[in-house]
């Protein structure tokens, strides 16, 4: 971890980006954070996948970073409505507890119950087997009032700068 924190502050010092990719799905940027194409996102650092009637939910590879390593997930019970940019619930890392927001409103269709076993699976895996919520949209158009992948990699390199 310290190597990793130390790696990354050098990263930024030295303003290294790197082109490479992991897959064709990842894009880097010089924080190490990915930020995956077809997913929006949230300025408060929570994406969404739209697949076909439901949304999936979960917090960004950047704010997992920034969080560390999380042990408690704290989700709501299936059936129950989120709006848009209201809590649903809250993740609890070594460094802080923080709410997470939903980027979209609707009904909460799927809970990820793994994540009361297997906390760190944000942390390991934040667009896969991490994701929190699964939701249909009451309004798909508010998709498009969140951010795409180039938006959202350079709103997270002005945050860091400011910071």
């Amino acid at each position: 971890m310290a190597l990793r924190m130390w790696a990354s502050s050098t990263a930024n010092a030295l303003r290294l980006s790197s082109k490479a990719s992991l897959s064709p799905a990842f894009s880097l940027h010089r924080c190490f954070s990915s930020v995956l194409d077809g997913l929006k996102y949230a300025p408060s650092h929570e994406w969404v996948k739209h697949e076909g009637p439901v949304a999936s939910v979960g917090i960004t590879d950047h704010a997992q970073d920034h969080l560390g390593e999380v042990v408690f997930v704290d989700l709501p019970e299936p059936g129950g409505s989120v709006s848009k940019g209201g809590s649903f619930g809250a993740v609890e890392s070594v460094k802080a507890t923080s709410d997470i927001n939903s980027p979209i409103s609707g009904e909460i269709v799927e809970v990820n119950t793994k994540l009361t076993e297997t906390p760190g699976l944000v942390n390991s895996s934040p667009y896969e087997d991490g994701w929190m919520i699964k939701v249909k949209p009451s309004d798909p158009s508010e998709l498009g009032s969140l951010l795409g992948p180039k938006e959202y990699t350079k709103f997270c390199e002005e945050e860091d700068a400011a910071h």
